[in-house]
């Protein structure tokens, strides 16, 4: 992949933000309330010149696209530049990966499938951290009583309501409070 860059791309839902390196996507921005704050949110997280992107960036933009307007995808093939991510939080964002689209999770969940259900609230902010909203789908996680948490991106819980509604996932069976009773 090319050096450093960020890009704007339109969406469904709104002009997101990418931002890449030599390893692969740095982050994820979802909708700003305008393309000039996106911009300077994107500059300032990720210092360099905006250019067009690198073809595995479009490729990744293209999915990104597609799924915001209804496309089912994992993302689990897109390269990662997890170099300023700390161990704690690759292995939450690795445990969010895996909830599959249309499917809930809950912070204590990870934090247990971490080794310590007691760090709940460690996962709830290593998902505020989280610079690949979308591709590491933090907006499938929940508080144990299915309340939708908080969500640190742009539109907070309006947003994760929005993403969460895209995937079919605010269903009665698919929230972890109802979970196994349908």
């Amino acid at each position: 992949m090319d050096a450093c860059g960020f890009a704007i791309f339109e969406t469904a839902i709104g002009r997101c933000g990418i931002a890449w390196s030599a390893a692969g996507i740095a982050g994820l921005q979802l909708p700003e309330a305008s393309e000039e704050a996106a911009l300077r949110r994107l500059a300032r997280r990720f210092p360099g010149i905006a250019r067009t992107p690198p073809p595995p960036v479009a490729a990744a933009i293209a999915r990104i696209q597609a799924f915001l307007a209804g496309v089912s995808d994992d993302f689990a093939s897109l390269a990662l530049d997890e170099s300023k991510a700390g161990d704690f939080d690759r292995a939450v964002y690795r445990e969010a990966r895996a909830i599959p689209a249309g499917a809930t999770s809950t912070y204590g969940a990870i934090a247990a499938r971490l080794g310590d259900p007691g760090l709940a609230r460690a996962v709830g902010q290593a998902l505020g951290r989280n610079p690949w909203p979308i591709v590491v789908p933090c907006h499938r996680v929940t508080g144990a009583d299915g309340t939708m948490g908080g969500f640190s991106a742009p539109g907070g819980r309006a947003t994760k309501r929005r993403l969460l509604e895209l995937e079919g996932a605010l269903g009665v069976d698919s929230l972890p409070l109802f979970a196994g009773l349908a």
